[in-house]
């Protein structure tokens, strides 16, 4: 065999290949991310190809676009005192992990990505992708980016948490390039991370990823709210909050469409089902739709959780919002969601200002359809995400910026 490409020579010889990490131990947000940016670094780049390492277990329920594909990591779960196990192959979590790190490895080897993107965790899951990044600094041929949302969770809690998992040390020393998904006006947050002067130099702020409609689906007919928890692991007590406004008040509009998504089942879904068919119509509820867009583009207005991914939304369907942020077991929605409503970019109901009661959501609801769009508070000016992160690869895999 010759000697090795250059990385640069290399890449001018082939198409583009880019691999997303997604750790994904619960709820969609890293997955339906990094599916986001797979959709548009292929888009502007007909030759390139994508695959997204994802711990998710509904991955398979989504579609993805030409020339992006998924692998599925073995899948964990964190029980109520924060450990974690195996979600179905009776391993213990240490060979789970072990299983999960080779695989990612064995991946990278394979596919010779020419970006990598992590989403989130600088280490990964456990450490499990330190190996991995550690391969790729030595070898040299494939630029490394840290992809981060645009709140963590509170400033004190995240350094102590990145102090004990070695995150600060793999963000200065294993990564070309820090992207935050968000406005530096709205939010930094790396504000409590003691990062290295030269890690700040190359961090690039590139604002929230605008989403589009891309699969069709049936919305109906008549004008409707929809109510969305995300994932829906966390979502039953919002739920539960909205279902008691249409039973308490009667005349209660517009009518609501409410998507329970993937993990909120079973006997708690079963009883929110019994609640939903005595309302004689007035909420429609169904488990579970990736095509979610075409729904938030069609609804007079959205009562949601504070996740990134659908605060992205309602920026980019410009719907009015209220959101109900989840405080445990990190205060990324409430931090997230009262930085927005400041900024006049949506109505949050606050447990600790508000307090959760079914009156306040009927307030809520019924103000909706005459609440200010996002748009009124300058949103389209934070939604550029998309077109900076394809212009940054782009530089990256020409060879440009650190190595």
């Amino acid at each position: 065999m010759g000697p090795t490409p250059s990385f640069h020579n290399r890449s001018k010889t082939r198409s583009r290949r880019i691999m997303f990490y997604s750790h994904d131990t619960f709820g969609l947000g890293h997955l339906r991310r990094s599916r986001a940016l797979a959709t548009a670094m292929t888009r502007a780049d007909p030759d390139a190809s994508a695959i997204i390492l994802t711990g998710s277990p509904v991955a398979g329920r989504f579609t993805f676009p030409e020339r992006v594909d998924h692998i599925r990591l073995p899948g964990v779960t964190k029980t109520p005192d924060g450990t974690y196990i195996s979600q179905t192959l009776g391993l213990d979590i240490d060979d789970t992990t072990s299983l999960r790190a080779g695989l990612i490895q064995s991946a990278v080897e394979r596919f010779e990505p020419d970006l990598l993107i992590v989403d989130k965790e600088p280490t990964g899951f456990r450490g499990e992708l330190l190996p991995t990044l550690e391969f790729l600094r030595l070898r040299g041929r494939t630029r490394t980016v840290l992809g981060l949302r645009d709140v963590l969770d509170e400033p004190e809690v995240l350094a102590a948490e990145w102090q004990r998992k070695g995150a600060l040390a793999a963000a200065d020393n294993l990564y070309d390039e820090v992207w935050v998904y968000g406005v530096h006006d709205v939010y930094d947050p790396t504000s409590g991370l003691s990062l290295s002067e030269e890690t700040r130099a190359r961090m690039h702020w590139t604002g929230y990823l605008r989403r589009e409609v891309t699969d069709a689906t049936d919305t109906p007919d008549t004008p409707y709210v929809l109510i969305t928890p995300g994932g829906g692991g966390d979502g039953a007590a919002m739920v539960s909050l909205v279902l008691s406004a249409y039973e308490q008040d009667p005349d209660l509009g517009p009518n609501a469409l409410l998507i329970y998504g993937p993990f909120l089942s079973g006997d708690v879904r079963d009883a929110f089902d019994a609640r939903v068919a005595k309302l004689n119509g007035r909420v429609t509820a169904v488990g579970f739709d990736s095509r979610i867009e075409a729904l938030f583009a069609g609804a007079v207005g959205v009562v949601c959780m504070g996740g990134y991914n659908t605060f992205c939304e309602v920026l980019s369907f410009d719907k009015p919002a209220v959101i109900l942020p989840r405080t445990k077991p990190r205060l990324e929605q409430w931090i997230r969601a009262s930085r927005a409503e400041e900024l006049g970019l949506v109505r949050m109901l606050d447990e600790f200002r508000d307090g959760m009661t079914t009156q306040a959501m009927i307030s809520a609801i019924r103000a909706l359809p005459d609440q200010p769009k996002p748009s009124a508070a300058g949103a389209d000016g934070l939604l550029d995400g998309l077109d900076i992160v394809v212009e940054r690869a782009r530089i990256l895999m020409d060879g440009e910026g650190r190595k």
